[in-house]
């Protein structure tokens, strides 16, 4: 009897590129039929805290409000290895001006958002589509906004300033890289599904890095204002090694990530960290 399983990502070069195997079929899945669904972060973060979806890409600050009913996934996760969201201005600012303004921020459970308030806790968050951004701090509406999308790239050319990378802070001070997004799973699905669902999903990222070029194309639908060659870098960025598998030291990371908030008071509860497998 087939088995249907919603999985929901972000429309976005990265989550695309992830998710190719699975999405146009090239990777069989027996019994399990997946029914993809693609949202913003922000909204996905909502949904899962709703417990609507199966599977899930999440943010890791989100995750701190659902560990009690997903797991994450022993894969497919994105880090930011020195690198990472963008604060970006209209103006030149130094960091230390970001305090007390009113910067965008593409949700308030994105992991970009809690890399800020460590980084700063002193500023007025404007919830924008991740999207929108970009313009809002171009026309002036905003005097700062935080890019977490292809944006990173394109910043410079559109006439914006760079204020921070909240990646290259992070990594200079805790030599560990920014823990972004990653996939959770629902508990109440049991071990063998869990195991099953895991099992292809790792195997659907293997297909998506193991067939580059071919992965890239069907990415490309989703770069926002990319050419080949930056979308090539985009994906490089958020989709490696560490999407493979966290290994200690990305599992280091998440965790060290969500202890410094609860003890910076961003973060309600103390974050049991568990993962599927």
């Amino acid at each position: 009897m087939t088995r249907v399983i919603r999985l929901a990502h972000s429309p976005d070069s990265d989550d695309a590129f992830m998710f190719y195997g699975l999405a146009t079929g090239k990777v069989p899945t027996g019994d399990i039929r997946f029914e993809h669904e693609l949202c913003d972060i922000e909204t996905l973060n909502r949904r899962a805290l709703a417990g609507e979806l199966d599977v899930t890409a999440v943010s890791f600050h989100a995750y701190a409000f659902l560990a009690d009913r997903y797991l994450l996934l022993p894969h497919g996760a994105s880090f930011g290895d020195g690198y990472g969201p963008v604060v970006v201005s209209r103006e030149p600012l130094a960091p230390g001006q970001l305090k007390g303004l009113p910067i965008a921020i593409p949700g308030e459970l994105t992991s970009a958002h809690l890399a800020l308030r460590l980084f700063q806790p002193d500023f007025t968050a404007r919830v924008v589509p991740f999207d929108r951004i970009l313009d809002a701090v171009k026309a002036g509406e905003v005097p700062a906004g935080l890019l977490i999308h292809e944006g990173q790239l394109t910043f410079a050319r559109e006439g914006l300033h760079r204020v921070v990378d909240l990646g290259r802070w992070w990594k200079d001070r805790t030599g560990l890289p920014l823990p972004l997004g990653g996939n959770a799973i629902r508990r109440d699905l049991g071990p063998a599904l869990v195991a099953e669902t895991s099992r292809l999903l790792g195997e659907g990222i293997e297909y998506s890095l193991s067939h580059r070029e071919e992965a890239l194309d069907y990415a490309m639908r989703f770069g926002r204002g990319l050419d080949r060659r930056e979308a090539d870098w985009f994906v490089g960025m958020y989709v490696n090694d560490w999407t493979r598998g966290y290994g200690e030291k990305g599992r280091e990371a998440v965790r060290r990530f969500l202890d410094e908030g609860h003890a910076r008071g961003l973060l309600p509860a103390p974050v049991v960290v568990e993962f599927a497998g």
